[in-house]
């Protein structure tokens, strides 16, 4: 697998942000995806070194329109733990978006 297909996208909420200062993000990865081929992924992708990968999955909830009831997909996280000194540019920017 590519290292921009183990990667889909980071996740952007208040939690993610407070993990940010800390040196942890956090990003949607593939579903299929082991601790390994995200660490790598993420060292290839951002030129960071990592320390630590958790993974987990986000379960789907219960969704409602009308009578049309349906769930939203389930999907798999990772919170990867960089060197300190290290970042990862995408959340810099974001702090100041609100």
């Amino acid at each position: 697998m590519d290292a921009s297909q183990v990667i889909i996208r980071p996740v952007v909420s208040e939690k993610t942000f407070v993990l940010a200062e800390a040196g942890k993000y956090t990003f949607r990865v593939h579903d299929r995806a082991h601790k390994t081929q995200i660490r790598q992924a993420i060292e290839q992708l951002f030129d960071v070194h990592v320390v630590d990968v958790r993974t987990a999955f986000v379960k789907s909830k219960p969704k409602r329109r009308g009578q049309t009831a349906g769930r939203t997909r389930h999907w798999k996280k990772a919170i990867v733990q960089v060197r300190a000194g290290d970042t990862i540019p995408i959340f810099q920017g974001l702090e100041g978006a609100e």
